[in-house]
């Protein structure tokens, strides 16, 4: 038994499963010994040997928030002040944050101090009172603070807003995180957590990589958020070498630059080459990267083992073609004829891996996920390539990440691949993650 010091709260991203995956995969390859308490579609609790600086929020694609667990009340004690309104619940959750040292920590500087409370819940019935919660605690402790010598002010949100929760941007510019000024109520099961915001994701400097990089490629291209989330599923870190051989304009290979890591680029398209090597010397300059170690050839991946080498890299993460961009749903068979005629691209590059990685690489590739008229997904079938060249996958959940106490995980085990889809698109990524 391992003695645990800290216990952080995780606010995932929208895809929660592709959220816990990366954070897995993050810890685990930097050798931070950790347990998943408890998770939901809304957060995570995550207890830890040692304390883990709050900084590594700027490391991962998929979470919004983190911060420091505080306290708890029985998630039964919620429902009875504030569905069914109870006076003596509702006394006992404020005093219950009363007791921390959250009110005596906030930050005031000049004129009030404005603090904001975000109700965290993936129950429909308390969800729907979040409003109520967020407005009964701010008032509430307006007046604590006003007993502490505290002019204060709650940044309460307007009744039309479907969540009672602040905004990662909202946190940013109120500076809450430096002011320790967002109080959270994470409402799980059978345990309500509080918690004090300690870092939030700054979706600006993803925008800058994004949007003011010299080169876009904006149909065929992938968020940067989305990169780093794969980056990090690679177990890619700064002494390692990673290749993506579908490279673009190097969306890929810059978030694995800014993890330090030395970035080799292949693409069989010339404009890419040069895009792709601009804006990794512009993102050299804008992040300071006096280490950078990166190169961008030209090529397709028929012949990667002699562009690269043998055995050269740790890392592959990449998105090959995923077809055509379609502006309608596509029927069953225009699906699986579209899948066809990519299946020999993916089966060639899935052997040139197994070359160009070192023993124990990891390759993280995209194949596309299709919805189709039928509401049918139509899928790539990669398994039967991946035994026969001595592949083995990689799952993103096992026994060993999860505490005693977690909530029954069976569901997570065993999942062969991550997908990332949103309503809107016709094409998703079926992320795999696999290992020689």
């Amino acid at each position: 038994m391992i003695p645990m010091m800290q216990t952080l709260i995780f606010i995932s991203g929208k895809n929660w499963v592709l959220s816990l995956a990366e954070l897995s995969a993050y810890f685990k390859a930097r050798a931070i010994r950790f347990k998943l308490d408890y998770f939901s579609t809304e957060f995570f609790t995550i207890i830890f040997e040692k304390e883990l600086s709050p900084s590594v929020v700027d490391d991962l694609g998929g979470t919004i928030k983190i911060a420091s667990f505080k306290a708890k009340v029985p998630t039964e004690t919620i429902k009875e002040a504030f569905l069914k309104k109870s006076k003596s619940a509702q006394t006992q959750v404020v005093e219950t944050i009363v007791k921390t040292d959250i009110l005596k920590n906030m930050a005031q500087t000049e004129g009030k101090l404005l603090f904001g409370i975000s109700v965290y819940t993936s129950d429909n019935n308390i969800k729907t009172a979040g409003g109520g919660i967020q407005r009964y605690i701010g008032s509430h402790l307006k007046e604590e603070l006003t007993a502490l010598g505290k002019n204060s002010s709650f940044m309460g949100l307007g009744k039309d807003r479907g969540k009672a929760q602040l905004s990662h941007v909202e946190v940013l510019k109120k500076e809450f995180v430096e002011k320790q000024a967002e109080v959270l109520l994470c409402i799980g099961k059978t345990d309500t957590l509080i918690g004090i915001t300690i870092a939030v994701h700054n979706p600006f400097e993803f925008q800058k990589r994004d949007v003011y990089k010299p080169n876009q490629r904006a149909i065929f291209g992938m968020p940067p958020r989305l990169a780093r989330m794969m980056v990090n599923l690679s177990a890619c870190t700064s002494e390692k070498t990673l290749l993506d051989p579908f490279c673009g304009v190097g969306t890929i290979l810059q978030e694995a630059l800014l993890e330090h890591a030395t970035v080799v680029g292949v693409d069989v398209n010339s404009w890419c080459v040069k895009a792709a090597t601009e804006n990794l010397e512009w993102l050299e300059q804008e992040y300071r990267l006096s280490d950078a170690d990166f190169r961008v050839i030209s090529g397709g991946v028929a012949h990667l083992a002699e562009k690269v080498g043998v055995e050269s890299v740790d890392c592959i993460v990449t998105e090959p073609d995923l077809g055509p961009a379609l502006k309608e749903t596509p029927t069953k068979t225009y699906a699986q004829k579209i899948i066809s005629k990519l299946h020999p691209l993916f089966m060639d590059f899935i052997e040139q891996s197994y070359q160009v990685l070192r023993p124990n690489g990891r390759l993280v590739i995209v194949t596309p996920y299709i919805r189709t008229r039928s509401k049918e997904r139509i899928t790539m079938t990669i398994d039967e390539k991946v035994k026969e060249i001595g592949f083995k996958r990689i799952y993103a959940f096992t026994d060993d990440m999860f505490s005693a106490n977690a909530p029954d995980h069976g569901r997570l085990m065993g999942l062969p691949s991550l997908v990332e889809m949103e309503e809107r698109h016709k094409v998703g990524r079926e992320i795999h993650i696999i290992q020689k």
